[in-house]
């Protein structure tokens, strides 16, 4: 079994051991990324959030070259910072762009970029739409595919991608959360939908997903958050996985009782894509193993064309 997880946050100072600025137990990256080797990971896009966390992505892909790779860009909640940076918008996406051309082999999309109408508190309407849309400038100067975030945004979202379709090849909805008419929109624009926990919390969610098409899914983690909690409806078909004999997490601890071997508690980590996946293979009636093999073509063929990934 081959997968790869697109959405990874592993610049998060937690996958460190440090939590809140405390550090409560050594650093762990190595563990973690040895785990998600033995649980089937074979690539893992950690994603760029904004113009430090996108550097630290590179920085993080040449520690381990051929398991991680970067995006580069902005998160809609970050869009406020272009502003301050000392030498004003453009010099911010200047960087963006140098930090791609000098890493491209590394650098397999631009993103994380989007809007998010759910966390205004952080960025409002008017600078998420503003950045978003020079995004598409870096996706159509490179080549590269979009990695993307829709959240909550009335056909904001939508609109916005539809009048640049044509700038950028290709996509992702990374961690979709919305409604079957919302997904319809998407794939009708040529997009694939990534799937994670969050995907998997209610009734409908499990609905929607199970609309789309397999040759249109992609599978992440989004970690450390979004993992597949006791409370999500989708835990139920997790469970009946388990009892038909898959995938075992391994065993975790809260993070005061730290060991090497294990997970963290409330720290979502690459290997549990495994659950991601025994849920989605559960409401397309499909093996996880043949499920598996369809996400891994899927996620090749946009944004690992040219990479050989063993």
């Amino acid at each position: 079994m081959k997968l790869i997880d697109i959405g990874a946050n592993l610049t998060d100072p937690v996958f460190r051991g440090k939590y809140r600025g405390k550090q409560a137990h050594p650093d762990d990256l190595v563990h973690i990324l040895a785990r998600a080797r033995a649980s089937g990971i074979v690539g893992m896009m950690v994603t760029g959030g904004n113009l430090k966390e996108s550097a630290e992505a590179i920085r993080l892909s040449r520690e381990y070259p051929g398991q991680l790779f970067a995006t580069v860009g902005c998160h809609p909640t970050r869009t406020s910072e272009v502003d301050r940076h000392s030498n004003g918008a453009t010099a911010y996406f200047t960087e963006l762009r140098q930090l791609i051309d000098a890493n491209r082999d590394v650098v397999v999309a631009v993103g994380e970029c989007g809007l998010d109408y759910d966390r205004l508190h952080f960025s409002g309407k008017d600078v998420q739409n503003k950045y978003f849309e020079r995004q598409f400038e870096l996706a159509e100067a490179t080549g590269l595919p979009m990695f993307l975030h829709d959240r909550n945004t009335g056909g904001d979202f939508v609109r916005i991608v539809r009048e640049n379709r044509s700038r950028f090849s290709n996509g992702v909805v990374h961690s979709f959360t919305g409604t079957v008419e919302e997904a319809r929109a998407l794939l009708d624009l040529g997009l694939y939908i990534g799937i994670n926990g969050c995907s998997l919390k209610t009734e409908e969610n499990l609905a929607v997903v199970k609309s789309i098409p397999v040759d249109r899914l992609m599978i992440e983690t989004d970690c450390p958050y979004c993992d597949v909690r006791r409370t999500h409806a989708g835990h139920k078909l997790l469970e009946q996985a388990s009892m038909a004999g898959g995938w075992a997490a391994p065993d975790s601890k809260k993070k005061e009782r730290w060991a090497s071997d294990s997970t963290v508690k409330g720290r979502n980590e690459p290997c549990m894509i495994r659950q991601v996946l025994a849920v989605m293979a559960q409401l397309h009636s499909i093996s996880e193993e043949d499920l598996a093999e369809r996400l891994f073509e899927n996620t090749k063929t946009v944004f690992f064309k040219d990479i050989e990934l063993q």
